[in-house]
């Protein structure tokens, strides 16, 4: 099975820096012409959308369950700078659980592999699956339980 979100990332993306264009356009405006106040207003709006968009870590996900191996490709959608890439690439037969939290009445949600090592169990760190709809990070829930039962 393959879920990929890259439309919904890229729409988030659009959407982010549209809103923060408009916004620092009219934040702009208003302290050119000496509104200082509401200009003060318009960068605690910035402030907040932008809260907004990093407490969310939107990230773009490409998951991958086939030929026996689990990947999974992820990098935040909004970012300043350069991207960082990462990857989760491990055999199916080492997925010792797969721990899904969520907060916000569903609307956030982490991922956070176990796996079986020499050494003992290794924990992966958490990825973001909030830019996910809701049917996909069911699909990802039931085919890693899946393989789970096995």
């Amino acid at each position: 099975m393959k879920i990929s979100n890259k439309k919904i990332a890229l729409k988030y993306k659009r959407i982010f820096y549209l809103v923060s264009i408009a916004i620092t356009l009219a934040t702009l405006a208003l302290f050119l012409l000496d509104f200082t106040i509401y200009g003060l207003a318009g960068v605690g709006v910035f402030s907040l959308w932008y809260l907004y968009f990093h407490v969310a870590d939107l990230q773009f996900i490409e998951f991958r369950d086939e030929q026996d191996k689990i990947v999974l490709r992820y990098y935040k959608v909004i970012s300043f700078g350069s991207k960082s890439y990462h990857s989760i690439e491990f055999p199916q037969n080492i997925l010792q659980n797969a721990h899904f939290e969520d907060s916000v009445f569903g609307k956030l949600s982490d991922l956070t592999f176990l796996v079986r090592t020499k050494r003992g169990i290794a924990e992966y760190p958490s990825v973001s699956l909030s830019a996910l709809t809701f049917e996909d990070r069911k699909k990802m829930k039931e085919s890693l339980y899946k393989i789970l039962q096995r």
